[in-house]
């Protein structure tokens, strides 16, 4: 990474300062929301939901804002619910202890060892070093890519960019050395093309599992508990797997095109990345203990899916192992495993210590989100505010619904993280579906995958932070190649999404 431009400065000067600007306004502008709303008469709903509408809106600017760490908020905004007597403390809390929180806990657990342990790195040079691979600039985009995607579907979508930016540095850099002896000319939009396919590759990878990306639990969070449908961890991977191949299909057609390499072979690359290969030396025990209970629990994740489509939902067999293994208990036994099989130097695969450094911002997010989702529909404010969007959609219909929902939360995770726009998304299509009579699975998919598809900007998603921070990445390409990525997403995900639900109930 040495000698890179701009390798330390993710953001520029003016970037910042437009940063700090949003932050501060965001402090005057909540609570002055709140007060506007709490004031403003609404005969339409009853006083519980008067109040969370005020209390909803404030954490909304501090979520767009990020005037506080977002978190905070989301704490904030149950805790001011049951101050104002929006709810009791029991039912306004309860939503942290629903067993999706634990998925996340356990699943973020396997994900720290993985990293721990350099599983993923071992993973991904293993796979770049192929001989198919070799030395060809457009190979190594693609298999770069793959790579990508597929470890971001299982940890989080940031670690992932951060280990394969690393690697696309030094690959990059090797190319451009092994360039000044050759005497070949290789562009650098393939450099722009190799970071690009970094931070986009790991966004839409996200989408292929559950865990892959926080979205995704928070949407399968409200539409179990307010639709009242649940997803297995093997059905949404029947919709996610999908959408992702296609994703990411168009991710390399457009990238190989718009960033070439410009020569067709440079020569050493493939010993390079062998090279780097053998000096990971050999398997750690901790590495195979990680893997081991990696593939210990996502084998639990995906029987029961196995089960119920070989043997049928109505089975006794799927019926018992489905309830006594949901996919929190699976991650949490997966997780446990971790502390009991044996690492390196003599300890266990993963300390307490290290465990305790998973990501506890985004479970408390997670947790705060989706009490407020829950309270809007128990006081009647996603009714009553679903009812009143219902005459906006561009066009009647559930396929309507559908692509609004999906395009409303793309758009809104390119101002604010995918995290938040799903906590305020999804649940206001679920309360719009209704309220128009139409399926609320649908939109609420959509509005969950939306909400990663987030291409355009550096401050879309910390992954486009990383890799803008190259200096190899223009801004200009990354919303020129970001919109075309988003566009094509809201159309992948309507439409597997329209195609694949009724196979999903």
């Amino acid at each position: 990474m040495e000698g890179s431009p701009g390798a330390v400065e993710v953001l520029s000067e003016r970037e910042r300062r437009f940063d700090r600007m949003r932050r501060r306004a965001g402090l005057f502008a909540a609570p002055g929301v709140f007060l506007f709303l709490i004031l403003l008469p609404m005969p339409a709903l009853s006083s519980p939901a008067h109040r969370l509408a005020a209390v909803m809106g404030m954490v909304m600017v501090l979520w767009i804002t990020e005037a506080v760490p977002m978190p905070v908020s989301a704490l904030l905004g149950v805790t001011a619910a049951v101050v104002l007597d929006v709810a009791p403390a029991k039912d306004a809390f309860s939503p942290f202890a629903d067993p999706l929180m634990f998925l996340f806990i356990g699943s973020f657990v396997l994900a720290r060892a993985i990293f721990l342990h350099g599983l993923d790195r071992r993973f991904a040079f293993f796979v770049l070093s192929l001989p198919w691979v070799g030395a060809r600039p457009s190979r190594i985009l693609l298999a770069f890519g793959g790579v990508t995607a597929f470890i971001s579907a299982w940890i989080s979508n940031t670690a992932t960019t951060a280990m394969m930016f690393a690697i696309g540095m030094s690959i990059l850099g090797f190319l451009f050395d092994a360039e000044k002896e050759c005497g070949a000319s290789m562009s650098r939009r393939y450099a722009t093309g190799l970071m690009l396919m970094t931070s986009f590759a790991a966004s839409i990878g996200g989408l292929t599992t559950p865990i892959g990306t926080p979205p995704n639990v928070i949407g399968l969070g409200f539409i179990e508990q307010l639709v009242g449908t649940r997803l297995s961890f093997f059905k949404w991977m029947i919709l996610g797997v999908p959408v992702v191949l296609c994703l990411f299909a168009y991710l390399f057609f457009c990238l190989d095109r718009l960033c070439p390499a410009g020569v067709r072979e440079i020569e050493g690359a493939g010993r390079m990345l062998r090279r780097e290969r053998e000096r990971l030396g050999a398997w750690t025990r901790g590495q195979r203990s990680a893997l081991v209970a990696f593939l210990v629990t996502v084998a639990l994740w995906v029987v029961p899916g196995l089960l119920a489509l070989f043997a049928g939902e109505a089975s006794p067999l799927y019926l018992q192992v489905s309830r006594r293994l949901p996919e929190g208990a699976a991650a949490l036994l997966g997780a446990s495993l971790l502390f009991l099989l044996p690492g390196d130097s003599g300890r266990r695969a993963l300390s307490w210590e290290e465990a305790a450094r998973i990501d506890w911002g985004v479970i408390l997010l997670y947790g705060g989100g989706f009490a407020l989702g829950v309270l809007s529909f128990q006081t009647g404010l996603a009714e009553t505010v679903g009812r009143s969007l219902t005459g906006l959609l561009p066009f009647p219909g559930g396929l309507g619904l559908l692509f609004a929902s999906t395009l409303a939360a793309t758009i809104l995770s390119e101002t604010t993280s995918n995290t938040a726009s799903a906590n305020m998304v999804v649940p206001v299509v679920i309360a719009i579906a209704k309220a128009s009579g139409s399926d609320p699975l649908e939109p609420a998919l959509g509005a969950t995958m939306g909400a990663s598809l987030g291409f355009m900007l550096p401050v879309s998603t910390p992954c486009n932070a990383i890799v803008y921070g190259s200096g190899y990445v223009p801004l200009s390409r990354m919303i020129r190649y970001g919109v075309l990525l988003d566009l094509a997403g809201v159309a992948v995900v309507t439409v597997f999404v329209r195609l694949l639900v009724p196979f999903l109930r």
